[in-house]
């Protein structure tokens, strides 16, 4: 099935500033490099099969951004 390929979502860091990366998005089952990633950098994460990311952002002022991808699985397409 289709839908059950892993997913690739990229993120470049165009903020001027440095996005640390969320400890959840490797505990959720996220894959990839887990550096900061630096102004004008790209980032490539892989996601589980059969889920799409959902990604939140914070801004720490001072203390820099932050980033979360989170897979999340769609209920219509849910394995059992």
């Amino acid at each position: 099935m289709e839908w059950m390929k892993k997913m690739k979502i990229k993120y470049f860091n165009d903020t001027g500033r440095i996005v640390t990366i969320h400890p959840a998005t490797f505990l959720q089952g996220c894959t990839g490099d887990k550096d900061p990633i630096k102004y004008l950098e790209e980032r490539t994460f892989i996601l589980p099969e059969g889920t799409y990311p959902w990604v939140k952002m914070w801004d720490y002022g001072e203390a820099g951004l932050s980033i979360l991808v989170s897979p999340i699985a769609d209920k219509d397409h849910s394995v059992e």
